[in-house]
Parts: structure tokens; sequence; C-alpha cells
């Protein structure tokens, strides 16, 4: 099938071998990269019953989290170089049958210490599928076209995201939280049957030295010294970071402080989904208007103003729903700019390399959200305060980057 008019066109680099449609390419990275928000957001409104039902510590339950997403972003620094070594498809078919079975082992775990390791295992076999999803937009697009194309995957990621809290919060209140940790099993196996049959091999000169001790370490050393990668980088962690801060903290301050049911909290994480949904549309009409860099500057403004004004009215003894949610849904809309923007440009100036350059991007992100759910499980305190002035920190974090370096160095240039 012909690319509609308004296709990016694919880089000199793309397969012609790989007959597959735009439309699938943008559903092959939605499943891959939706697979980050059915494991973590779809069972986020049962972690307090989860919690209650093992009689485990908020810390123990803050781990099931920060652990799988501490495992997902080193598994990516194994799974980066394998896909450039072997190709992206066997690096998926291994990864997406391996999240099946961690899926099933945490939903039978008999205890929260078992759970805990079943969660890892899992959040490092989701590694091969969020990983591949960024270096399949750099084999076939070019940096610029790109970011327009993982902003459609994006809000495809937006559109699971939104089913997964609401369905979460009514499985686990009609079925319990261990069905719950079921349903992404399901996910990815459709996810998996999908690569299986469908997807073409994207890379199309394997490095044969990929896995060479030397090589990756140059490998990495280059991409670490680019400044490009380092201002995207730095976007997307502290992106990421906001948004962590908010996923770890947010159903124990909804349900157990604001004292929401768990399908209304589903349907706060339904509001914050179309939000960002939202802004993935925004990101497509600003890119050929104000470039990479001056829409990542016009989102960190609305970032910015989301985030004070969260801190500001916790501070002033304001501890409401909507004082938490009117924020959030400017800091969301801006988060549909901020990752469909970084994650292309961290990879973008590593055409020969971007299985590793996805890899230490993700890598940081998730060594990022590892420390903060360290941070929230020792500092939730029963209040707003924590989920507040941590959101505020980040926000002022993510304005700082992308109206320093981003601005300095956000035009990606393929090596």
């Amino acid at each position: 099938m012909p690319p509609p008019p308004d296709a990016p066109a694919l880089s000199q680099s793309a397969p012609s071998a790989t007959a597959m449609s735009p439309a699938l390419v943008v559903l092959t990275l939605a499943l891959l990269l939706g697979i980050q928000p059915v494991t973590t957001d779809l069972y986020l409104p049962a972690l307090p019953a989860l919690t209650s039902g093992f009689g485990a510590r908020m810390s123990q339950a803050q781990l099931t989290l920060s652990a799988l997403l501490l495992a997902f972003g080193c598994a990516q620094l194994v799974f980066g170089p394998l896909s450039d070594r072997f190709g992206r498809r066997p690096v998926l078919l291994w990864g997406l049958g391996g999240y099946v079975v961690a899926s099933l082992g945490g939903a039978v775990a008999p205890s929260i210490e078992l759970l805990i390791v079943w969660r890892t295992l899992q959040g490092a076999a989701m590694g091969a599928a969020v990983m591949a999803a960024r270096a399949i937009v750099r084999d076939l697009y070019q940096p610029a076209d790109g970011a327009r194309v993982m902003s459609r995957a994006l809000t495809g990621l937006g559109l699971i995201a939104c089913l997964c809290a609401p369905v979460g919060g009514l499985v686990s209140d009609l079925f319990g939280w261990r069905i719950a940790l079921l349903a992404p099993a399901l996910f990815g196996a459709v996810t998996l049957a999908l690569i299986a049959l469908r997807f073409g091999e994207t890379l199309v000169r394997p490095n044969p030295d990929a896995l060479r001790l030397a090589t990756l370490f140059s490998t990495w050393a280059m991409v670490l010294r680019n400044p490009t990668f380092f201002a995207f980088s730095a976007l997307t962690t502290a992106a990421y970071g906001l948004l962590f801060t908010f996923l770890a903290a947010s159903s124990f301050v909804f349900i157990q402080v604001l004292g929401l049911t768990k399908t209304q909290y589903g349907l706060v994480m339904l509001w914050s989904s179309l939000a960002y949904i939202a802004g993935t549309f925004v990101c497509r009409r600003w890119l050929p208007r104000y470039g990479v860099h001056g829409s990542v500057a016009r989102a960190s403004l609305l970032t910015l103003t989301g985030g004070s004004a969260m801190g500001l009215l916790a501070l002033a003894g304001v501890h409401s729903v909507a004082a938490i949610v009117a924020p959030l849904t400017l800091i969301m809309l801006a988060h549909g700019v901020h990752q469909p923007c970084g994650q292309t440009g961290a990879v973008g100036p590593f055409p020969q390399a971007a299985g590793a350059a996805s890899a230490l991007n993700g890598f940081l992100m998730m060594l990022a959200a590892f420390g903060i759910g360290g941070w929230l499980g020792a500092h939730m305190d029963g209040t707003v305060m924590p989920l507040a002035l941590g959101m505020w920190f980040w926000s002022v974090c993510i304005a700082l980057i992308a109206w320093t370096l981003v601005r300095k160095y956000g035009e990606a240039h393929g090596h």
C-alpha cells in the first residue's frame, strides 16, 4: 500500500524487503511502546489493595514498580547491542515471549517478595519492546520525520494508556487485584502474535561487531559524548521523572488521601491520558512551524506553569482533586510534545547505532525512576505534598533543560 501524501519519506537505509504499510508500522510501534503503560498503569488502581492483601509495607509496594523500571532500564543496555547485531525481530520475539511468562508468574505469586521478582523479570523483558520501537523509527525514518511518526505512535500509546487505569480499576473491583496483574499477559501475547506474523526486519545492515566489548564501550562513549544525545536524554529523563512521580504516588494520594474510589481514580488517569493524546496532536502541528527545539521550548512553558501551580496550591493548603488534576492537564499536554521530540532526538545522530543509543536513553530514564521510587517510598506521609512538590521540582528541571541544552544542541545531525 503506498504511503499517504503526508507520510514522511523513508530514509535511504529503509529495507526494501520490508513490505509494511505506514499504518502497520504505526500500529506496531504503538503496541510496542504501549506495553509500558499496560505494565505500569493498569495495576496502579489495585496497588493499595495488593499492598493490604500481602500485608506488605508501602516501601515494598513501591518496589513492585521501581524494581520493574530499574530492570527495564538495565535490560535495554543488553537488548540494544543485541538488536544492532542480530536485528530487531529476534530480540522482540524473545523479549515478548519472556514478558508473557513473567506476567503470568506475577499474577500467581504467593508473596510480595516473589511478586517483586516476577515484576523485575517483566520489566527486563519489557525493555526489548520499548528499546526496539525507538530503534525501528531510526531504521526507517530520518530524525525530523521520525518525530512525526513517533508522535503518531505515541498517540496510540495514549489511547492504550487511556484504557489502562479505568480497566485496571474496574477489573480489580470486579475480580480482584490478581486479575489486574494477569491482563498484561494477554496484551503481550497479542503483540507477540503481531510481530511473529506481520513484522518485517527493519535493520538493513546488522553490525557483526556490536557485541564485542571494545566496540560496545567505544559506541557507548561516542553516544554519551554527543551533545545532541545529552540534551535530549536530559529532557526525556526529566520528563519521565515527572511522569513517574505522578504514577508512583497518585494511587495512594487519590485513593487513600483524597478518598476516591478505584474507578474514580481510573477516570482521573483517563483524563490525564486524554491530555497526553491532545499533546501529541499539538506536537505534530508545532513541528513544521517551530521545529523540534522551538516546540519543546513552548511545551516547557506549559510544564512549568502546571508544575508551579500544583506546588503552590499544595503549599497554600489547597489539597483537593481539582488542585492536582487542573495543573496535571497542562503537564500532560506538554508531555505529549516532550516525549516524541526527546526520544527521536536522542537517537537521531546514530543511524548505525540506534539500538545502543535507544538503550542508553532508556537506561537513564529508568535510573531516575528507580531513584524517585525509593525517595517516594520513604517520604510518602499521607498528604499530597510529596506528589505536588516532586512534580514541581521536575517541571523546573524540564524548563531549564529545554531553554538551555535543547535550544543549543537540539538539531540532530546524523553520523
